[in-house]
Order: C-alpha cells, then sequence, then structure tokens
C-alpha cells in the first residue's frame, strides 16, 4: 500500500515536471521563433528602403546631367523648383509607419528601421523617433526602442554598450553619420530632462530604452563623429 502510494507521488512528480519543461521549451520557443520574425520584417524593410536611396540617387544624377546646359533665367526658375521638389525622399512604410532611416549599433549587432513615431504597435516591429529635429539633423534627436531581454531584439542589449561604440544612423537621403557614444546612464521612467538638452551645434542622439526590470530607463548619449 506504501509502495503504491509512494508511486503515484513520483509519477505526479514526474508529470508536473515534464509539464514545467515543455512550458519553458515552449516559452523560449516561441520567444526564438517571435525574434526571427521581427528581425525578417525589419530586413525586408531595410531592403526597400536602401532600394528607394538607390532610386533616388539615380534620379538625382540624372537630373543634374540634363540640367548641365540650362542657361535661360525661366528655366533656371523650373530647374530650381525642380529640385527642391526632388530634395523630398521616396517615402518607404513599415505597417503604416513612415521609415525614417535606419540604425545600426556594430557591437550589439542590431539593424533596424527607425519609425517616424513612438506608439505601442510602433514599438513592437522597430525602433521609433520620439522626440528631436530627426535623423541627422542639428540637435538632439531620441530614439526609443523596446528591451525584451531574452531574444536581443531592439535596444535589448543597450546595457552592454559603453563610451567609445558607435552608433550608424542612416537618414531618407541616403547620408550615413557615425556618432560616437560618449554618455550613459539609468534614470526614472518620468525624466524628460535630456530631451531639450544643448547640444551647440552638433547633431546628436539619444537611445532610450527600459532597464531588464523595467522600473527605470537607460540613457546613452552620442554626438557626429568629428
Amino acid at each position: 500500500m506504501l509502495s503504491s502510494k509512494y508511486s503515484n507521488v513520483l509519477t505526479m512528480l514526474l508529470v508536473v515536471f515534464i509539464v514545467a519543461i515543455v512550458g519553458i521549451i515552449g516559452y523560449f520557443g516561441y520567444d526564438l521563433l517571435n525574434s526571427k520574425a521581427v528581425n525578417s520584417n525589419a530586413q525586408s524593410t531595410l531592403d526597400e528602403f536602401d532600394k528607394a536611396i538607390k532610386r533616388e540617387t539615380v534620379s538625382k544624377d540624372n537630373n543634374e546631367e540634363d540640367n548641365k546646359e540650362v542657361t535661360n533665367p525661366l528655366d533656371e526658375l523650373n530647374q530650381y523648383a525642380e529640385e527642391q521638389e526632388q530634395k523630398q525622399p521616396e517615402k518607404v512604410y513599415m505597417e503604416g509607419y513612415e521609415v525614417k532611416g535606419r540604425i545600426q549599433i556594430p557591437k550589439t549587432g542590431i539593424d533596424y528601421p527607425v519609425l517616424e513615431t513612438v506608439t505601442k504597435k510602433s514599438l513592437e516591429i522597430a525602433v521609433g523617433i520620439a522626440y528631436g529635429p530627426g535623423l541627422n539633423e542639428v540637435g538632439n534627436t531620441i530614439i526609443y526602442g523596446h528591451n525584451y531581454r531574452r531574444n536581443g531584439v531592439f535596444f535589448s542589449d543597450n546595457k552592454k554598450l559603453a563610451n567609445g561604440d558607435k552608433v550608424l544612423i542612416t537618414d531618407q537621403m541616403g547620408q550615413t553619420i557615425t556618432y560616437t557614444i560618449y554618455n550613459i546612464y539609468q534614470t526614472t521612467p518620468s525624466d524628460a530632462s535630456f530631451f531639450t538638452r544643448d547640444t551647440e551645434g552638433r547633431r546628436e542622439i539619444s537611445l532610450q530604452t527600459c532597464t531588464d526590470d523595467s522600473k527605470g530607463r537607460i540613457i546613452i548619449w552620442a554626438a557626429e563623429q568629428q
């Protein structure tokens, strides 16, 4: 009788153990599959973004070649109007959000589109601009990304960055600027004091993400490499 009860207890413990293992495997398996889906979607968008930049470059080169012979004042005026219109880049969208650029951080291996705004949905598919003049513009542009801790997507590995590390930003015109990290700190979720900091005429970016416990924020400042 005692042996039978002992056997039943062992069987129940074994079942619980198996269920726990299956749950853990399923949990991390889903996490892995989800990160692959996110990265695949991001890469498809970046491929489209690169193609748009190449088309823009070819179009600009062709127009410059065509306009070399312009001498008539009226033609020059029309040419100027066309050039101003051509300064508007070809737009690429990711699930309804305009892609303003691309962010690459060599140390952590990330490469994602930078979307026009920060919303619950936009932060589930890429990183977004939270505040500032815009990518590669003079001033401080805030880029926000989630920290998913386990799967390494978006800004999950920002905690591994250090002063001197590089961040590459490519804008819609195809211009890539390298920024060097010079300040890293943690603050509260309500702290927005760094949003309007004075960059003294430099192009700078601030990367913002959650700490692993989501109770604080990791802030990274980076300035254009001179």
